[in-house]
């Protein structure tokens, strides 16, 4: 393999960030507008701000990349429209998307724009990145969870160009795939404003834990090779950290790109980066250490040794200069207290700071680190005044919206669809009560599965074949033969859980996608119309409001369903015998592991059968339950039938953000 030097791409979630990272060596910044990117709680840039960026970066040989990478929701578009317009009027290097409706735009009306597949997108495997290529997606930004093998194998088959992450925050779930923070109160990761629920303290057989905060993402250890296979661009995480924190970043990794012997001077410079305990994580080849019990920031650098009503006194061997920030963290609460190093005194290596913490913080307390202060960064971009005005086309948002809108076949009554996830569940089902059951199988069962069971035979019409979220590289061959068996045996109608699986399927097949492939909006069904698939499943997380103003109302809505709350790859221990916990609120949830996939549900379902009369009354009569998430028993499959029956609310049940709405 040819070793090249990477783009090293550094985020600006402000413009003292935006600063931070031109002057630390940064080839290129990723930022986002005040909408629509997955960052809502940055700063971020406005229209103004962005062109002088944009001019100032371009100026220094610098690209922008613009972050787009949130689903949209279908009210949205309009203003989406002039978004794309303006990104392409400023000639902005590329923009970073999940949602394949901003994708349709962009791609038909304009083309000008250069597209990165986030990875919100959930690509894994060679099969995703080179869909997305075939799509004239030039860059596929790839899951964190892969394995240096599996990266290995899809340089090898890659078409398009690739980007990694090396340093940064860790989502204990996949990116994409997160309801949690949904789930919590509509806050959809998916959004832009994610709870950070993977970062809470739960409770866990009597005890608190932070059971799934990942410590942070750092792979120096891993530049040489990521190097050698030619990775394309290496991504720092940290739109909503300092401008202190992306100087001392960037300029680490800037020291070993540029030369192999500055690697341990690197190291040591990323040591005062101020986040959480580092993990090199599926690319190191080991995550026994990945979860951290501590899910905030800092590094420890001493207990306090004194209290008093108007200073606090510490002992440190660290020298600490004036504007340092450090945390006091108690050992039994994870209230955050800050304090700002100013005015100090020191007496050896004991330090005394001006403080109101009296009667808050103890001796013995531990003091964290959590800002240095590098050097100043200008928080000015110039005059907006002066800015020269933009070129932009004539966009015609009705004639757009009129073109989003496909003609489906509706079914004259409703039609009502089940999914199940296990083979047991075949002897608790009647075929008769469903126009599709959709075989949501783990791998092993897939293995042992006989096509010649009578069953089987018998109702193969109605019988759907589901694909996983994740395909790990490994896989694709197994699956992809799993569908030519199933076809050539009459079982030729797929639900796939990626767009780009309907390339492991034969020619002929049937192709449905289910509520992972996410249809938010118009503009992503039109996607789907084009790309021939048959059916469409709405998300999970979706809202009312959101679903009536559709105007293609022949997808599927899961009107009973166990969401996955958080689908990952990372293993997790739960004290708990029945695998339970619970949240602060004691609101209790359960984890599963299918196919090495670690899975967290709710107890409760969600149910919204009270809602149907009033869906099909407004157009909608394609309706799914979904007991891929519910423990097998024998009374729930004549108790739910005769709550959707009768569109009757189910008691312990609950409504998700359906009627609340998803912010």
């Amino acid at each position: 393999m040819v070793k090249r030097k990477p783009e090293l791409l550094a985020p600006a979630g402000n413009v003292e960030s935006f600063y931070a990272a031109l002057n630390a060596g940064a080839d290129a910044v990723y930022m986002g507008l005040p909408e629509f990117n997955a960052r809502g709680r940055a700063s971020n840039f406005t229209k103004p701000l962005l062109q002088l960026a944009v001019q100032k970066a371009h100026e220094k040989k610098i690209k922008v990349y613009i972050t787009l990478n949130i689903l949209i929701k279908n009210k949205e578009i309009d203003q989406l429209i002039d978004v794309l317009s303006f990104l392409e009027s400023l000639k902005v290097d590329g923009i970073i998307i999940q949602d394949w409706g901003v994708y349709y735009l962009a791609r038909k009306y304009f083309p000008a724009l250069v597209l990165h597949a986030s990875t919100q997108m959930g690509n894994h495997n060679s099969v995703g990145v080179n869909y997305s290529a075939s799509k004239g997606i030039v860059r596929t930004v790839l899951a964190r969870e892969l394995t240096m093998p599996e990266l290995e194998k899809i340089v090898k088959q890659s078409k398009a160009e690739l980007e990694v992450f090396v340093h940064g925050a860790l989502c204990y779930s996949f990116s994409g795939m997160c309801l949690f923070s949904s789930y919590s109160g509509g806050q959809g990761a998916n959004r832009g404003i994610c709870k950070q629920s993977c970062r809470r303290i739960y409770q866990d057989g009597g005890e608190q834990h932070a059971l799934f905060s990942l410590k942070d993402n750092q792979q120096i250890e891993n530049l040489q090779k990521l190097m050698e296979l030619g990775i394309h661009s290496l991504k720092i995480e940290g739109r909503m950290k300092s401008a202190d924190y992306v100087f001392q970043v960037c300029k680490a990794y800037r020291m070993a790109l540029d030369n192999p012997l500055n690697m341990n001077a690197a190291a040591q410079m990323l040591e005062m980066d101020m986040g959480r305990e580092k993990t090199s994580w599926f690319l190191g080849g080991n995550v026994s250490n990945g979860i951290t019990d501590d899910p905030s920031i800092g590094i420890r650098i001493g207990r306090i040794t004194d209290v008093n009503r108007k200073s606090v006194s510490f002992s440190s061997s660290v020298q600490l200069e004036e504007g340092f920030r450090i945390r006091i963290r108690k050992e039994n609460d994870d209230e955050q207290m800050y304090l700002k190093i100013e005015n100090f005194s020191m007496n050896g290596n004991i330090y005394q700071v001006p403080s109101q913490l009296f009667g808050k913080i103890d001796k013995g307390d531990d003091v964290l680190l959590v800002r240095i202060k590098t050097q100043s960064f200008s928080s000015r971009l110039g005059n907006i005044n002066t800015l020269p005005e933009l070129k932009k086309q004539v966009v015609k948002k009705q004639e757009i919206r009129r073109s989003l809108q496909t003609d489906g076949s509706k079914p004259q009554k409703p039609t009502l669809l089940v999914r199940i996830g296990s083979p047991e569940w075949i002897a608790k089902l009647r075929f008769d009560d469903y126009d599709a059951v959709i075989l949501s199988y783990k791998r092993s069962d897939w293995e042992k599965f006989d096509a010649q069971i009578p069953v089987f035979l018998q109702n193969r019409q109605k019988i759907r074949i589901e694909f996983p979220k994740f395909i790990s590289e490994n896989n694709l061959d197994f699956y992809r033969n799993l569908a030519m068996k199933l076809a050539a045996n009459g079982f030729c109608h797929f639900f796939i859980s990626h767009i780009s699986q309907k390339l492991l399927l034969p020619s002929g097949a049937k192709v449905s996608c289910n509520e992972n492939v996410y249809v938010l909006n118009d503009a992503s069904v039109r996607m789907l119309h084009e790309e021939e698939i048959s059916e469409f499943t709405y998300p999970f997380e979706n809202d009312l409001d959101n679903l009536l103003s559709m105007t293609n109302k022949q997808g599927i809505v899961p009107l009973y369903f166990y969401p996955e709350l958080f689908y990952s790859r990372m293993p997790v221990g739960v004290n708990q015998e029945n695998n339970q916990f619970a949240d602060e609120s004691s609101k209790k949830f359960r984890k599963t592991i299918k196919d090495g996939i670690t899975i967290v549900y709710p107890i409760v379902p969600v149910a919204l059968f009270h809602y149907r009369n009033q869906l099909e009354k407004n157009g909608f009569n394609r309706f799914l339950i979904d007991y891929s998430g519910e423990i097998i028993n024998s009374n729930v499959v004549k108790r739910v039938l005769k709550n959707y029956i009768h569109a009757e609310a189910i008691q312990q049940s609950t409504n998700f953000n359906f009627k609340l709405g998803l912010k």
